[in-house]
């Protein structure tokens, strides 16, 4: 498996804009359907890749325990489902339904939203505070496959914590590592390059 880090896009860059269809309902989401919540956090996920199955039972805990109105989550899929079919909707929907993912799905099929997220692996995270600046990126937590580390979301949950606390979020944050995103043919971004090396 191949590993990549998050590009750690700049803290204070605004939430990149989206329209994408939920996997589970049908329903086509955009930013401002989250208008109203003081946290914002997009995680870029996928169903095939051993790093987000290591951690999928920690972010159905994440959507349980951060359940409320001034929280918002929305998980998004850009692999190219054609070459990796475990990631093409129907089954993004089968993984939400088995994992009671209580927030949206999203399938991002064009990629364009995981370029503007400047996204580069699986998983991936960004939290945005009420004005919709990035306060954090990076990884869940310091557990890795095989790395016999418990799964605890500490990193994540700390920063999510200190925007409900209007406090400020820690910027020594470490990048998250996972598989790359999986492009379509000559659609990589110029960052895929670096963030693979």
């Amino acid at each position: 498996m191949a590993k990549t880090l998050s590009t750690m896009l700049e803290l204070g860059t605004t939430a990149p804009e989206f329209t994408l269809p939920d996997v589970v309902s049908g329903k086509t989401m955009t930013l401002g359907d989250f208008a109203d919540s003081k946290a914002l956090l997009v995680m870029f996920i996928c169903r095939h890749c051993p790093f987000v199955k290591h951690i999928e039972q920690e972010l159905a805990r994440l959507g349980r325990d951060y359940a409320r109105p001034d929280v918002a989550m929305v998980a998004i899929s850009a692999n190219d489902a054609a070459e990796y079919p475990d990631d093409a909707p129907e089954s993004l929907k089968e993984m939400a339904e088995q994992l009671g993912f209580g927030f949206p799905f999203l399938y991002d099929e064009s990629q364009s939203v995981a370029k503007a997220y400047s996204a580069a692996c699986t998983p991936d995270f960004f939290l945005f505070d009420q004005s919709r600046k990035l306060v954090y990126r990076g990884q869940l937590d310091d557990s890795r496959p095989e790395s016999g580390i418990p799964v605890t979301g500490k990193d994540l949950r700390a920063a999510l914590d200190a925007i409900l606390s209007d406090e400020a979020v820690n910027p020594d944050q470490r990048a998250s590592i996972g598989c790359n995103i999986k492009w379509k043919s000559g659609n990589e971004p110029e960052y895929f390059a670096k963030a693979a090396g």
